[in-house]
């Protein structure tokens, strides 16, 4: 992984433990990110349980009322802003409040900006390193703001405004998945380079694309890039 995020990490405070839960869709991913983070001894972070949708994320974090959950944007069962949603009552506890940092594919403006309301602290993508990811848990169980930088504009521009963002109807007809597709083809991926980017099978991907054709009346992956670029979506 590259690092894209966070500046100067530095190592926990020794003896120090971060109790974490991690929450995506995708097992190999929770699997790679116990790897890298959930050693302890070493890292200072504890994993305390694990969720793979919106439902089994709501009900582990209730249990175990962790510092910090490692949320996915896109979950079935609503997303992660559902999760937050249906978690804000542990958000807002004044002696332990469970706090949220997202960890996604996704870098586009309203999925970062879309958690953000929702109340997560941070939001890196998941091209980050093993140990800036460790120093941004320990950030956010500060009740710091943790951001990947090419991130943090997008935050800093929607909150300075004071307008809400238009509605476009042609992408709320996509799930939250088939928005990722697009994106990924309309910037030139191909399709096996999109299903290793978002742990899924090619014949996924294609369903997905076809599907993000035909809701938007498109015609082939030429036309839907234009149409990605037009929105500024790519």
């Amino acid at each position: 992984m590259s690092d894209d995020t966070t500046q100067g990490a530095v190592p926990p405070a020794e003896g120090r433990t971060v109790r974490v839960v991690l929450v995506d869709d995708h097992r190999m991913f929770r699997t790679g990110v116990q790897a890298e983070i959930g050693e302890t001894d070493r890292t200072g972070v504890d994993v305390v349980g694990e969720a793979a949708d919106v439902d089994q994320a709501v009900t582990v974090v209730t249990a175990t009322r962790p510092d910090v959950v490692l949320l996915d944007v896109h979950l079935p069962g609503g997303g992660g802003v559902e999760v937050l949603k249906r978690c804000a009552p542990l958000m807002s506890d004044a002696t332990q409040p469970v706090r949220f940092l997202a960890l996604s594919v996704s870098d586009a403006a309203e999925d970062v900006i879309g958690v953000i309301r929702g109340g997560a602290r941070g939001y890196v993508t998941k091209t980050i390193t093993g140990p800036d990811l460790v120093n941004s848990i320990f950030r956010v169980a500060d009740g710091d703001a943790v951001f990947s930088p090419r991130l943090a504009g997008f935050v800093l521009d929607a909150f300075a405004s004071t307008d809400a963002p238009p509605v476009d109807e042609d992408l709320d007809r996509l799930t939250q998945r088939e928005r990722e597709v697009l994106r990924l083809i309309a910037r030139g991926y191909a399709y096996k380079e999109v299903a290793k980017q978002l742990y899924i099978s090619v014949k996924t991907v294609e369903s997905h694309v076809s599907a993000v054709l035909r809701k938007l009346q498109l015609s082939n992956r030429h036309e839907l890039t234009r149409w990605a670029t037009a929105r500024r979506l790519v």
